[in-house]
């Protein structure tokens, strides 16, 4: 699945490096493939990659446990993540800046 433009910004600035920027969005778009996620919004899609992601804080381990935990269970990832709430769209919104 893609990745927004957003989130791949979130993700170039998270990892720096030489290449990193494309394993972690590689990493992070096999982990939501994986997941029975076909008849959601993109917007739902969103929020679990960018859980994947902002969980991580720019930590490639922490990037590969909050994969885990959103294979295992998607609902503990967002929470992980802080976006569980009902606030979720507003703080998404300022991790990765308007769409």
């Amino acid at each position: 699945m893609d990745l927004s433009p957003r989130l791949r910004r979130r993700i170039a600035r998270d990892f720096p490096e030489p290449g990193s920027a494309e394993g972690i969005a590689d990493l992070v778009a096999s982990a939501v493939e994986s997941l029975p996620l076909a008849d959601w919004p993109p917007t739902a899609i969103e929020r679990i990659q960018a859980a994947i992601v902002i969980g991580g804080s720019g930590d490639l381990a922490r990037v590969r446990h909050m994969r885990d935990l959103a294979l295992q269970d998607w609902r503990d990832l967002l929470l992980a993540a802080d976006l569980g709430n009902q606030d979720w769209a507003r703080r998404l919104d300022a991790e990765l800046g308007l769409p």
